[in-house]
């Protein structure tokens, strides 16, 4: 099995799925390898990947908190944090981070689940790139049901700096990560990542952990780099995602992904 991260890796400057790129991944599918997405983004934000790619693959979301098979635009499994810890993340958040946005990322039982708002925001959060589908709303009502991602934003800081600060507070209540260092901070359920979902993809398929291949480029991509058989890094990864890789790929711009497949598959 296969699975690349989004934003950074699989998808270029453009935000588009190169030619090569999109070869190189249905030359794999041909062999029959299964390709799977692994990626920060919620599943609305699925459909451009899919069709840049061409074919509808199965996604880990959220950073893990989603399964979402694209095919069928079917929610799969969530994992989420209750109302209980997110007002509990919230209060911390605010007090260790003065001045920060809060923002929860929703999930119904599709990507586009018109009964379900996907994204609220507080009137403080910032966003650190275009997100049409905010709705923005009071700080209570960002807290008052279960998500698949907190979001804190603080805008003029690092987010190394962010989870330096809110992280050895967490006491093992949620997981935190970053996908860019921009000031923004992602909080999900404990002990959930792309390699836990990944694993869950993995066990439908019956595919074992070494014989995984995984690209990525940002501290989220982390676990996954460390769990799969083969972890590959972009060479325009973070130094976390460097360090965790067995592999350095050439960057986004330059068909990393695509170079790296083709050692297999051409």
């Amino acid at each position: 099995m296969v699975a690349s991260d989004v934003d950074g890796t699989l998808i270029d400057h453009r935000e588009q799925v190169s030619a090569r790129t999109k070869a190189a991944i249905n030359a794999l599918i041909a062999d029959g390898v299964p390709f799977v997405l692994a990626t920060g983004r919620p599943p609305r934000w699925i459909d451009p990947v899919v069709d840049g790619l061409g074919f509808a693959p199965l996604c880990v979301c959220g950073n893990g908190a989603v399964i979402y098979d694209s095919a069928t635009d079917r929610v799969l499994d969530t994992r989420v944090l209750d109302t209980e810890t997110l007002t509990w993340t919230a209060d911390l958040a605010e007090r260790l981070l003065p001045g920060c946005g809060l923002a929860a990322e929703r999930v119904g039982v599709s990507a586009h689940d018109a009964a379900t708002p996907q994204f609220v925001s507080s009137p403080e959060y910032e966003h650190a790139w275009l997100n049409p589908d905010d709705t923005q709303v009071s700080r209570a009502e960002v807290i008052s049901a279960p998500a698949i991602k907190m979001l804190i934003r603080l805008p003029g800081t690092s987010s190394a700096i962010m989870r330096a600060t809110l992280e050895p507070h967490l006491a093992g209540r949620a997981d935190l990560t970053y996908s860019t260092d921009n000031g923004l901070i992602e909080l999900s359920a404990p002990g959930v990542s792309k390699a836990t979902g990944l694993t869950t993809i993995a066990q439908r398929l019956g595919v074992q952990h070494s014989s995984l291949i995984a690209f990525g480029d940002m501290p989220n991509d982390v676990p996954m780099l460390l769990m799969a058989g083969h972890g590959v890094a972009m060479a325009n990864a973070h130094p976390e995602a460097l360090a965790a890789a067995d592999e350095v790929a050439p960057s986004n711009t330059d068909d990393g992904v695509a170079r790296t497949l083709e050692r297999w598959w051409a």
